[in-house]
């Protein structure tokens, strides 16, 4: 049997200039078991690189995982190395991003259009690890969106003993649409993840695509064995806060961490990070949508927006911003 990994039962999507180690430790201290992913590196980068600067992370982070991007046997399997002796859970590779940019590395949504290459690099990097290799996708690219074609893909990557496949459910059209367009025009298709754990029970199949709730969650893990948020766990980060107690069955004592809790929680890492160089801003960009939706969310985003740029900007930035939200989102939060 198949031994599919807990915390990919919920994980926060990997995405660029967004999922940065800041971000990491904020949607840590919001959860304790969802996997967590780093921003997309790319092999070039990790083997030429600063790589205290690129895979860096806060021991707090686990368990994290670092998306490669490239096409390369040879240097993947070098990349994959040297994330695993940076002590990281998994290493994915990136066989779904639809940019320009991207495809002109010959890596991302490209690579769908070559499974043998994809299942030579999947090989190479399983020989050089012994930690989880996962696969990120599409369920398809331009007019190569049948089932038929996706089943074919996974099947030749789960040939090389790959067990563990992320699928966004949207095809990728690799040109004339922009990320952003790739990330909402082309129509979600969750029946062809459901199918896809249908007709290969012993993979792990974990749906990411257009989640917006942990509700929404719960209804897909009916389906499949993991659910992928993104944009929603980066803009309203709170969408995370019941995610222990509603997807992994782990009450907090006292009840969820509210909005304000999680703050409160942050202001340490932030002082940390401030006192060794780190310009707040870097931090404040992550929680700027926390309080969405609630009394006094406008009030907190401009304060931060207006203040924490300033040149000793700390932590006190971010209390002063606080003290401008009602507290009511504390009951709010913890009976969401």
């Amino acid at each position: 049997m198949t031994a599919f990994i807990a915390s990919h039962r919920l994980s926060v999507a990997p995405m660029m200039d967004w999922t940065d180690r800041h971000c990491r430790v904020l949607h840590r201290l919001a959860t304790r078991n969802v996997m967590l992913y780093s921003e997309m590196v790319t092999t070039g980068a990790v083997l030429h690189g600063d790589r205290d600067r690129l895979l860096g992370f806060d021991a707090s982070e686990h368990p994290v995982a670092c998306q490669l991007g490239g096409s390369d046997p040879q240097d993947l399997a070098e990349s994959a190395k040297i994330v695993a002796d940076y002590g990281y859970d998994e290493v994915n590779l990136n066989v779904g991003c639809p940019s320009d940019r991207v495809q002109s590395g010959r890596f991302g949504a490209c690579l769908m259009a070559e499974p043998d290459l994809v299942a030579r690099c999947i090989a190479a990097m399983q020989d050089a690890v012994d930690i989880p290799v996962t696969v990120k996708s599409r369920i398809g690219i331009d007019d190569a969106e049948s089932y038929e074609g996706l089943v074919g893909f996974v099947q030749r990557i789960s040939e090389t003993g790959c067990r563990y496949f992320t699928v966004h459910a949207r095809k990728a059209i690799l040109s004339g649409l922009s990320p952003k367009e790739n990330r909402e025009i082309p129509p979600l298709k969750y029946d062809y993840v459901y199918r896809l754990k249908q007709d290969f029970p012993n993979l792990e199949i974990v749906l990411n695509g257009g989640v917006q709730s942990l509700e929404e969650a719960v209804e897909h893990l009916t389906h499949v064995d993991g659910v992928m948020i993104g944009r929603a766990a980066y803009n309203t980060p709170a969408v995370l806060l019941g995610a222990d107690r509603m997807i992994f069955g782990e009450a907090r004592a006292g009840g969820d961490l509210s909005r304000h809790d999680l703050v409160q929680a942050y202001l340490p890492y932030i002082e940390t990070q401030v006192t060794s160089g780190t310009p707040l801003n870097r931090m404040t960009r992550h929680v700027l949508g926390l309080f969405n939706g609630l009394p006094g969310a406008r009030a907190w985003r401009r304060y931060l927006s207006e203040n924490a740029y300033a040149d000793g900007a700390g932590p006190e930035v971010v209390e002063a911003a606080l003290k401008l939200v009602p507290a009511t989102d504390t009951a709010m939060a913890r009976t969401a």
